[in-house]
């Protein structure tokens, strides 16, 4: 009897780079000027390009690649990635973080979560704990939440902006949501200047997904833990948070740190387009292997005597 596990990896060497451009493109967004959150569905697995079992298989050959590129962008040490993920509650970040980054080597990758900020942090601006939070050259960054949180969150509850400590003046009206979004798209590209490759992913998850996933939450104790009652809190400013987004998006897409709106509604495809999208920019850079210098090779033979000298 053929063993199905080869079928699949048969079926997914016929899923060429053309078609995984294709499934990355379809959600990729580099210039928010038409831009509508309306247009993208949560349920969009392009089942005319990949099925469940290629996706799977696929994820499985792209966590490889992934460790592959992640250990040349760490022995090259010039270029550094920060993944930003972006999502309402339920939508899936953890988890995508677990699967994607599952091969990856630790001493390469740093993951933040941002809560709120802190005194410290709100003694400063607000992009002031993202900077330092930032990937060193060589290593991946991953923000769960991230510097959006504040023309999100921030935005939909303006008494959380109360609390700043900014001067009055400055906070009026929707030019400081502008200003702030342009402080962003500025702060990104100076990132992209300085050899940090930003991409930015907003898992889209529907509204009705999200229930289900809490009442999953709710019926299964193993899982209780998932579950903070403030998150229905923030369900009930679902059409707000959603605007916000959408502003988000249009303002800060550009073809430097592009962002991509993933259908979340389904965990498997999801994770899929995160890594081919992760691969395919580490792939852009034709990072090399780092071979060493006359010197080095010189030390090599001479580290060689000494050890075969031993007693």
């Amino acid at each position: 009897m053929p063993d199905p596990s080869t079928d699949t990896e048969v079926q997914t060497a016929e899923l060429g780079p053309k078609q995984i451009r294709k499934i990355i493109d379809r959600f990729r967004v580099t210039d928010g000027a038409d831009f509508k959150l309306k247009h993208y569905a949560t349920d969009d697995p392009l089942p005319d390009i990949v099925d469940k079992s290629q996706a799977k298989a696929l994820l499985r050959q792209g966590v490889q690649r992934l460790s592959d590129l992640q250990e040349l962008l760490y022995a090259n040490a010039s270029w550094s990635l920060l993944i930003v993920f972006q999502a309402m509650d339920a939508a899936g970040k953890d988890g995508t973080i677990k699967h994607v980054m599952s091969g990856v080597n630790p001493q390469g990758i740093l993951v933040t979560s941002f809560k709120a900020p802190g005194p410290e942090d709100l003694a400063h601006d607000f992009l002031w704990r993202i900077n330092r939070a930032l990937p060193a050259r060589g290593m991946i960054g991953i923000f769960n939440r991230s510097h959006y949180e504040e023309v999100l969150v921030t935005r939909v509850h303006p008494e959380i902006l109360a609390r700043q400590g900014l001067p009055p003046s400055l906070t009026d009206g929707k030019k400081f949501w502008d200003h702030r979004l342009k402080d962003i798209a500025g702060f990104e590209r100076h990132l992209a200047r300085q050899g940090t490759i930003v991409l930015k992913f907003f898992l889209n998850v529907g509204r009705d997904e999200q229930k289900k996933r809490f009442l999953e939450r709710l019926d299964h104790p193993d899982k209780n833990w998932k579950f903070d009652i403030g998150d229905l809190k923030e369900r009930g400013y679902w059409t707000d948070y959603m605007a916000a987004y959408e502003e988000a998006i249009a303002a800060t897409a550009t073809e430097q740190a592009p962002w991509f709106i993933v259908p979340a509604d389904q965990k498997w495809f999801m994770r899929l387009v995160v890594v081919a999208a992760i691969n395919d920019a580490l792939e852009a850079l034709a990072l090399k292997t780092v071979m060493p210098t006359d010197e080095q090779i010189a030390s090599f033979a001479e580290a060689r005597r000494r050890l075969e000298q031993e007693p």
